[in-house]
């Protein structure tokens, strides 16, 4: 299936490595143009030379989204290379907060991390699609942002995600801008959190998909970016201020 991306433009952050680098080749295989982000020029050169290998069109921008300015040079540095910005992918998140008695640097590191990058850079993309007649966000968020879950400062951040998403839906449809959000489940790749996990525990690791996963094994970056590349794409031209599950079941709410 031809999703029509050829000829716009995406920026992607997070876009070394995992579910990031996954949705970066997606669209540029599929023929979109697509700005790499992370907070270092050495994390991306690997990603950048692979993605130009294969013929796909791509612009690395070593950015801190964490920061106002990092959001500014990034969506700076997408228009001005490639003249439009289609699609924004808000892909970085985090949160290393347990409990409510850690500390409040610690929450606000999760809103900082997660949050504030995805409201930002979105604020910031407006315009730009606005003047090319629309375009599409998606936010990656999270099983447990959807319910109870994780890291107490994840889940919050996440859930905050998509209620976002929600609300910017709504405000930005008269634009022909669609918002979404993905919900991945525990996804497995190599220097990931999971797969750090496996390595220190299969054991435990064995355990957790015999009970939590149904389809018997993890997921893959590649799954989660066929959706994002699908929502981006005018043949979901109605789907906006969704969540959208990618979990093999692993989530239990029934919305």
């Amino acid at each position: 299936m031809d999703l029509g991306l050829r000829g716009r433009t995406a920026i992607v952050t997070g876009s070394s490595r995992g579910i990031g680098k996954a949705i970066a080749e997606r669209l540029a295989g599929e023929g979109a143009a697509v700005v790499l982000n992370a907070r270092s020029e050495d994390a991306l050169r690997g990603t950048a030379e692979a993605l130009a290998a294969a013929s796909g069109t791509v612009e690395p921008v070593a950015a801190d989204v964490m920061q106002r300015d990092g959001c500014e040079r990034l969506v700076a540095a997408a228009t001005e290379r490639f003249g439009r910005l289609d699609i924004l992918v808000n892909n970085v998140g985090g949160g290393t907060a347990e409990s409510l008695f850690d500390s409040d640097e610690q929450w606000q590191e999760a809103m900082d991390w997660t949050l504030w990058p995805a409201l930002r850079l979105t604020r910031l993309a407006v315009p730009h699609m606005r003047a090319v007649g629309g375009g599409s966000v998606i936010t990656i968020s999270s099983v447990y942002g959807r319910e109870a879950g994780g890291r107490s400062s994840y889940q919050v951040a996440k859930s905050a995600e998509i209620s976002l998403t929600k609300a910017l839906a709504r405000e930005l449809a008269p634009h022909n801008i669609r918002v979404n959000s993905v919900a991945p489940g525990s996804i497995l790749f190599e220097g990931g959190s999971w797969w750090r996990r496996q390595q220190a525990n299969p054991e435990a690791i064995q355990q957790f998909v015999r009970q939590e996963m149904p389809l018997g094994r993890f997921g893959h970056p590649e799954e989660v970016a066929d959706v994002v590349a699908f929502l981006c794409s005018d043949r979901a031209s109605l789907v906006t201020g969704a969540c959208i599950p990618v979990d093999g079941s692993q989530g239990r709410s029934i919305i």
